[in-house]
C-alpha cells in the first residue's frame, strides 16, 4: 500500500508525510526533488506547470511506486496530485495507492507560504494550485486532513489513518520505531 499526501503548495503535506514515514519506517519520497530543471525554473519565476510539464514528472513518481511495490514494500510520498488525472498516473505504480490530502482555508495556507524559505515554489502560485485542486472523489481511496491543526496533531492523525489501512488489508500494521 502506498500513501501520497497530496495538497497544494504550503499545505504541510511534507511537514506530515515525512514524520509519518519515518515513525512507521516506510520509504519516503519528496516529490518536488523528481522534477526536472526546467520545472523548476519555471515555477521559480512565477509561472504555473501545464500538464506537459507535470507529466514525466508523475510517471517518474509512478515508477519510484512501483519499484517499492515490486520489493514488497508500503511508501510514503509528498506529492501536490492536484488533479484526478495526476492521481490517476500515480495509481498506476501500484494496486493500491491512497491519498491523505492536506486541506484548509487559504489564510492558513498563505501564512505558511509566507514563512516558508528556500524553496522555488513563490506564494503567488497559490491562487493558481487551488484553481487546479480537483478534490479527491467519492471513488479516491483517501482521507481529508484539516491543517487548521498544528502539524503534530496531524502527524498523529496521519499515522492512525495509514495504520489503520494497513492493518485493514489483513497485515500487521507496523509499528513506532521511536
Amino acid at each position: 500500500m502506498h500513501f501520497v499526501f497530496m495538497g497544494v503548495s504550503g499545505s504541510g503535506k511534507s511537514s506530515i508525510a515525512r514524520p509519518v514515514a519515518e515513525r512507521l519506517g516506510l520509504p519516503f519520497a519528496e516529490a518536488d526533488a523528481f522534477h526536472p530543471e526546467a520545472n523548476i525554473a519555471k515555477m521559480s519565476a512565477g509561472v504555473p506547470l501545464s500538464d506537459e510539464d507535470r507529466r514525466p514528472w508523475l510517471l517518474a513518481l509512478a515508477e519510484w511506486i512501483a519499484e517499492r511495490e515490486r520489493a514488497g514494500r508500503h511508501s510514503a510520498m509528498a506529492c501536490s496530485a492536484l488533479k484526478r488525472s495526476y492521481r490517476d498516473l500515480l495509481r498506476g505504480g501500484a494496486p493500491d495507492v491512497r491519498f491523505l490530502h492536506a486541506d484548509g482555508p487559504d489564510e492558513v495556507i498563505a501564512e505558511r507560504l509566507a514563512r516558508r524559505t528556500g524553496h522555488f515554489m513563490p506564494a503567488g502560485l497559490l491562487a493558481s494550485q487551488r484553481a487546479a485542486l480537483e478534490p479527491l472523489g467519492a471513488d479516491e481511496a483517501g482521507s481529508v486532513l484539516d491543517v487548521s491543526a498544528p502539524v503534530e496533531e496531524l502527524v498523529e492523525e496521519a499515522v492512525g489513518l495509514v495504520r489503520a489501512a494497513l492493518a485493514g488489508q489483513g497485515g500487521a500494521a507496523p509499528t513506532a520505531l521511536r
